[in-house]
């Protein structure tokens, strides 16, 4: 009996490690058993903001974490290097084009593409940090070689250091010198324009009552013109109205003698119409007409031949 106590411990034990390590599976998973990627970055500037655990991100993407920093000095050139070591997830990077590599070829290529890491800013509130993966093909490739064996990825000054450089770049003082003479160019200019605007005001105001005083004499000359218009038109439909009654009498006597020329040229039309009355009396007058000039002109040229016995002879008759 006391051979099975041991036996029993045992197995009880022996059940709680296997209980222990089905829960790790299911709880945890088996990232425990998985192999993580370990990095160094190195940054030559502040990193505050920055700490153990802070997210590691590729295009916003977490895929690991920040896992331990220090500080490297060289006090004889006051210099000073801050790597910072990172552990990668590789469950969550794939390579696309499926060939096998091992974990250090895949990062050197990578690398040698333009991977680079940069401080990027989570919050500007907060101020915290985390560093980002981004290819940035042509920047320079310069490692320190400070960290040992272990892998080192190229680093690049974040958009906040780009900033701070341009600004140490920048000369405030003869900014601030540029800047007080231009105030002061500005102080004489308005000055001066306060001395000529006061006369210029004067004249401004002067001239504006005199285009006053002709815009309304215009305006005056304008409404008597006007008031001429109107008169006109009214004297012009008068004149269009009498003009149009003369002309309707005109018209309506043109009309009339049209009238009775046309009663003229009937009746001349049938005083010469062959079957005429009158054409006969006429043909008859004249006819007799033609036989008293034949006559008259036959007494003519007798007595012109003999006045004596002519005029004899019709006596003694």
């Amino acid at each position: 009996m006391a051979a099975t106590k041991p036996f029993v411990v045992g197995a009880f034990v022996l059940g709680g490690l296997l209980l222990g390590v089905a829960a790790i599976l299911l709880f945890g998973g088996t990232r425990y058993f998985s192999t993580t990627v370990h990095v160094v970055v190195v940054f030559k500037d502040s990193v505050a903001g920055l700490d153990v655990g802070s997210p590691v991100t590729f295009r916003g993407v977490s895929i690991g974490k920040v896992e331990r920093m220090k500080v490297q000095v060289n006090a004889e050139k006051q210099t000073g290097m801050i790597p910072v070591y990172l552990e990668l997830d590789p469950d969550k990077i794939s390579w696309t084009d499926g060939v096998p590599r091992s974990r250090n070829m895949e990062l050197r290529e990578a690398v040698k593409a333009g991977l680079r890491a940069q401080l990027h800013s989570q919050s500007l509130i907060t101020g915290l940090l985390n560093i980002n993966l981004e290819f940035h093909p042509g920047a320079p490739d310069v490692p320190t070689h400070a960290t040992g064996s272990l892998f080192e990825i190229p680093t690049i000054p974040s958009d906040m250091q780009n900033f701070e450089d341009e600004l140490r770049g920048v000369k405030l003082r003869e900014l601030a010198d540029d800047s007080r003479k231009t105030l002061a160019s500005t102080q004489r200019l308005l000055a001066e324009l306060q001395g000529r605007i006061g006369p210029l005001a004067d004249d401004l105001h002067t001239t504006l009552e005199t285009t006053k005083a002709s815009v309304q004499s215009v305006q005056v000359d304008a409404n008597r013109a006007l008031g001429h218009i109107d008169q006109l038109a009214i004297e012009s439909r008068q004149q269009v109205a009498t003009n149009g009654r003369d002309l309707d009498r005109v018209l309506q006597s043109a009309q009339r003698t049209a009238i009775q020329l046309e009663k003229l040229s009937n009746s001349l039309n049938d005083m010469t119409s062959p079957r005429s009355p009158m054409r006969g009396d006429l043909q008859a007058t004249l006819r007799d007409l033609a036989a008293s000039a034949s006559s008259l002109r036959t007494f003519t040229r007798n007595l012109e031949r003999n006045p004596a016995g002519t005029l004899f002879a019709r006596k003694s008759k």
